[in-house]
């Protein structure tokens, strides 16, 4: 059964399974990437709030 198919099919098979493989790989990767993206544009959010609260704070102090 198997004998009656031509090689180039299974080459065509493994290719499939192989862009699959390689397809969900570049996924995570892209995935992974855009979490430490996300991650480092909230850093630089919560520090600038940061600072910005320590500034009100600052200049509460100075006004009283």
């Amino acid at each position: 059964m198997f004998a009656s198919i031509p090689w180039w099919v299974y080459v065509m098979i493994g290719f499939i399974f192989f862009s699959g493989y390689m397809a969900f790989r570049a996924m995570k990767a892209e995935y992974e990437l855009e979490q430490q993206f996300i991650e480092k544009e909230g850093k630089v959010y919560i520090d600038r709030i940061n600072e910005a609260r320590k500034k009100r704070e600052r200049e509460g102090n100075v006004s009283n």
